[in-house]
């Protein structure tokens, strides 16, 4: 399985399907990056705080029609060209520090509860694969509705234990480490493999 930037997808899926591997593509679905093609479609009203070390990006009113109708075209558009599953990412802000008074919308546990659920039951019924990123809060609520999980840096921050329901359920966990060097990579290869996460060790800056 590749994961991979659903804008940078279509160039490398007919290969990689060609060797019988599965593309999953990435997108933000809980923030405002205004790089992308579609940011001119997102209202001033549903745009709030930036994004804490992403100063491109905003945390977005998930309950806007209008974010919602983008979220689902950038569905249409992986099935489009291709993508097996999707990987729809910043999808806890709700437990992200952000300031109330720089939105005129509220992010909660509940809405962002109902947000991910629609997110998944969205992607299903274009006949894609979801996966759940991070958001280790809401686990338990959310494995029946996601075919899966990525997470980032759970053994680092000794917290992988949350993401056995999806094991216990017969899904996969896929994950990524930043923080370790070659010599100790050992250890966190052991832990993920342990609990039957399949793991990498990436770094944090991909580069241009």
């Amino acid at each position: 399985m590749y994961d991979i930037d659903m804008t940078l997808a279509s160039r490398y899926i007919p290969a990689l399907h060609a060797r019988n591997i599965k593309v999953i593509c990435y997108f933000s679905a809980g923030s405002y990056e205004n790089y992308r093609s579609d940011a001119h479609l997102f209202p001033p009203s549903a745009l709030g705080a930036v994004l804490d070390g992403w100063p491109d990006e905003r945390w977005i009113d998930t309950s806007n029609p209008t974010v919602r109708s983008i979220m689902k075209s950038r569905m249409e558009y992986a099935k489009q060209i291709g993508c097996d599953g999707v990987d729809p990412d910043n999808v806890d802000g709700y437990s992200n520090t952000y300031k109330a008074s720089d939105t005129t919308f509220t992010l909660t546990y509940a809405t962002q509860l109902e947000y991910n659920k629609w997110i998944a039951t969205t992607a299903h019924s274009l006949g894609l694969t979801v996966l759940l990123k991070n958001n280790l809060a809401q686990v338990k609520e959310l494995e029946p509705y996601f075919d899966g999980a990525v997470n980032e840096q759970c053994v680092d921050y000794k917290e992988c234990e949350y993401l056995l329901p999806f094991v216990k359920a017969g899904k996969a966990v896929f994950g990524v480490e930043y923080n370790w060097s070659e010599a100790t990579s050992g250890s966190m290869c052991g832990v993920a493999t342990g609990l039957g996460f399949d793991w990498l060790l990436k770094d944090l800056d991909l580069g241009p």
